[in-house]
């Protein structure tokens, strides 16, 4: 494997944790040593979303930090990029990082797993080989049998670790199992073809019918149900791992003020810190959100983060577009529970995500354009979803602007939540 990308901003961590939140220790106590030696004052920490290994994450890291030192010459920054075991089906391009064999057939649901997205599931999932050559094979035969299907879906909650008995209720926020884990899988395979179509456009046109068409949803089918078990983990990683990580760091470092970025399930991450910081810290001034992965009310009386805003000494920050196709088409129908069959605009309001239209049902939060914060500056404190889609805004299907993050607006809005000198 090739050398991960360098980050060229100065001075750089990085912290490791497993899938259970474990850190690796050497990285993490280098960071609470030398983040003193460094005099950093502010410490920009970022969480990467789904990505397949460290060289797309310290791609991303790179592309983001590059406009730090430039936009705040004057400040005593310092930055770390979070590392945890997620994944990307390959099939995603990555805006501007470069042409891909991906891109060019990205408008065209595929049926297939591509060699690159089978390895990734093997190393997310280890222990699951078997089960992946199967689907792997399903997918490539497309048998027309509903016994086939049926199959498939037992084989997608095996992978991702739902058992029967259970189906999933440890997957969801709202403490039940998503209909995409426990209904009729060709029923649900037909609905996420048709979301495909939907997110395609014209493209659509060259989905053919029938049973085909039922085995790209298939393929749909799998990356959903693997990015809900990303999710959960990252939840996890946040909790047990990067929040008590930032409560050392309080501890030991009690000048250095904190301020968490997360991109997708890196903004789940992120905010599960909050509920993992021990009771006494005080250290994390701000949070960015970049095209939030989970629930849009997270945050609310009802959400599963409910009140955890207020661990933040200043602004939590909620960046969304409406060209996310990820989050405002895919993301409602995977996150939908069993017996919800309202229509697709009511089930976007039930189950829509914090990326695509910010935060909901938190009283006090405020909305605003980033052109207006970027001229006003963010508020201070609470909840404040800024509708990024002025930047956020290119992508192909299936996930849209869902990963054009790499902006230096979006820079600006990091260090304006966190009162960073400029």
């Amino acid at each position: 494997m090739a050398a991960a990308p360098e980050v060229h901003v100065r001075p750089y961590w990085e912290l490791t944790f497993d899938a259970d939140g474990d850190p690796e220790p050497g990285r993490r106590d280098r960071l609470l040593r030398e983040v003193r030696e460094r005099g950093v004052r502010d410490l920009v920490v970022f969480a990467h979303g789904w990505n397949n290994d460290r060289s797309i994450a310290t791609r991303l890291y790179d592309r983001f930090f590059a406009p730090f030192p430039d936009l705040a010459p004057a400040a005593a920054l310092g930055y770390v990029g979070v590392l945890w075991p997620a994944m990307r089906f390959t099939d995603e391009p990555i805006p501007d990082f470069g042409p891909s064999v991906a891109a060019a057939r990205a408008a065209v649901p595929c049926t297939t797993l591509d060699e690159g997205t089978r390895h990734a599931l093997g190393e997310v999932f280890p222990g699951g080989a078997a089960v992946i050559d199967r689907l792997a094979k399903l997918l490539d035969q497309q048998p027309d049998r509903r016994e086939a299907f049926n199959e498939f879906g037992g084989l997608v909650r095996q992978l991702v670790g739902v058992r029967p008995d259970t189906l999933g209720a440890d997957l969801s926020e709202e403490g039940a199992p998503p209909a995409m884990l426990q209904e009729d899988t060709r029923g649900i395979c037909l609905q996420f073809a048709g979301a495909l179509e939907a997110t395609a456009g014209a493209e659509a046109l060259r989905l053919p019918g029938g049973l085909s068409r039922a085995w790209k949803g298939g393929h749909e089918l799998l990356r959903q149900a693997t990015y809900f078990a990303m999710k959960k983990r990252a939840g996890t990683v946040g909790r047990k791992g990067l929040g008590p990580a930032l409560g050392r760091l309080a501890n030991e470092a009690p000048d250095v003020r904190v301020h968490l970025v997360g991109h997708s399930f890196g903004a789940r991450l992120v905010s599960f810190a909050l509920a993992g910081l021990p009771s006494g810290a005080r250290n994390v001034r701000s949070v960015t959100l970049l095209q939030g992965a989970f629930s849009h009310y997270a945050f609310a009386q009802r959400g599963a983060l409910k009140g955890q805003q207020t661990r933040v000494q200043g602004p939590l920050v909620a960046c969304y577009s409406r060209f996310d196709t990820a989050l405002s088409t895919m993301y409602p129908l995977a996150s939908r529970l069993a017996g919800d069959d309202k229509g697709a605009i009511d089930l976007g309001r039930r189950w829509g995500a914090l990326g695509f239209d910010g935060v909901q049902d938190v009283p006090g939060s405020v909305r605003s354009t980033l052109e207006a914060v970027l001229r006003d500056g963010v508020p201070g404190s609470g909840c404040v979803s800024v509708d990024a889609a002025s930047v956020v805004r290119h992508g192909p299907p299936p996930s849209g602007a869902h990963s054009d993050i790499c902006h230096e607006e979006l820079a600006r809005v990091v260090l304006g939540a966190g009162r960073v000198t400029p």
